[in-house]
């Protein structure tokens, strides 16, 4: 059985890895030479829109994938046309737009902050006559980690967020006064079978996803279930899905979803029954989803810019270090370390010291 996949990062060799014990072979899809899961299957080097690769994927592939949703939508349409697809290129367009996002959101019941599109700088200034002060001006595409946003605390900084922007198309949000960031992963299989993993409290540094801490049993879990499994349903998806969320004072209101494989789900692989990635391949071959039941108390430290020691890493207890094969640069996710405990209380000693080595060699 042979996957595609489109993107060739760290996402991709993390579903590979997960897929070899399964005695699955893997075909990627990436415009990079040096590719960090290039050495894990088959590299088709060039653009993905390339007619003569895509046919070759969808030739050689019995289904395809993908790592992050800035894929061309049109490309994923193409290849379902050829083969199977998981999840739907829908996903992938809707979660391409943040203002289909959002309006996607409101009409299956999903809160979300006040919004307003912004295709001109009159737009903005009435955007925000409504919406008022703080509010986040965002691309509607392209925008991941904190790329393609500017906080707008006063009027003094409309000019300057516009600017950011270029005149891209955007959207106006409100602010949340969240309490804490969360989000929760799940998987659905072709056959329609659900998987909830358990909340991870998300912690960022400069929009970058630093450090994601599993919530075992945590008192909104029921409601982000409730939310994951409107979007799951009216997708029909197939695969991991990731959907982020605010929590203001025990309401969830949602940020945005990741039809993929998650950052926030790392700690699966050592901190789960099943990590996301076993089950993102069991769902998208229909086969059995793998229990989601945390082992311990776990959490995930992700490695930004650079990397420290294997050594120093691994010299902290029951920590496990993952490194992405991935040249140093600032802002680049490189590598992440999960570590486990037996109490909370244990776990935050570790965690604390894990936070302090990446702190160290933190070039974002």
């Amino acid at each position: 059985m042979k996957i595609g996949i489109l993107g060739a990062g760290q996402l991709a060799r993390m579903i590979a890895l997960a897929g070899y014990p399964l005695g699955l072979e893997f075909i990627f899809l990436d415009p990079s030479a040096d590719a960090c899961a290039n050495n894990l299957g088959q590299h088709l080097h060039g653009a993905y829109d390339d007619p003569r690769l895509l046919a070759e994927l969808a030739d050689l592939a019995d289904v395809v994938t993908y790592e992050f949703e800035n894929v061309p939508a049109d490309v994923a349409e193409f290849l379902a046309s050829h083969t199977q697809v998981h999840p739907a290129p829908k996903a992938l367009a809707i979660a391409q737009d943040r203002l289909k996002e959002k309006a996607f959101f409101q009409d299956i019941n999903i809160p979300t902050a006040p919004y307003a599109p912004v295709n001109s700088f009159a737009d903005l200034e009435s955007a925000i006559s409504h919406i008022g002060y703080p509010a986040i001006l965002k691309s509607c595409t392209m925008g991941y980690d904190g790329k393609g946003q500017s906080l707008i605390k006063s009027a003094t900084d409309l000019d300057s967020a516009w600017d950011v922007l270029a005149g891209a198309p955007a959207v106006l949000e409100g602010f949340v006064p969240f309490n804490r960031e969360v989000s929760i992963i799940a998987a659905r299989s072709v056959s329609g079978a659900i998987a909830f993993y358990p909340l991870s409290e998300n912690t960022h540094n400069g929009g970058i996803l630093r450090v994601a801490k599993c919530l075992d049993k945590d008192a909104a879990q029921t409601q982000a279930q409730d939310y994951i499994t409107r979007l799951l349903e009216a997708l029909d998806y197939v695969g991991v899905l990731a959907l982020e969320l605010f929590d203001v004072n025990g309401q969830l209101v949602a940020n945005e979803f990741a039809p993929r494989v998650h950052n926030s789900g790392h700690w699966t692989i050592e901190g789960a029954e099943t990590s996301q990635f076993e089950n993102h391949i069991r769902a998208i071959l229909d086969l059995p989803l793998g229990a989601t039941t945390a082992v311990n108390k776990t959490a995930m430290v992700n490695f930004i810019g650079n990397v420290s020691s294997t050594e120093e890493i691994l010299a902290i207890p029951n920590t496990h270090v993952h490194l992405y094969d991935k040249t140093p640069r600032k802002g680049r996710k490189v590598a992440h370390a999960t570590v486990r405990a037996e109490t909370t209380e244990q776990l935050d000693t570790l965690l604390k010291q894990l936070i302090t080595l990446a702190d160290q060699v933190d070039d974002s």
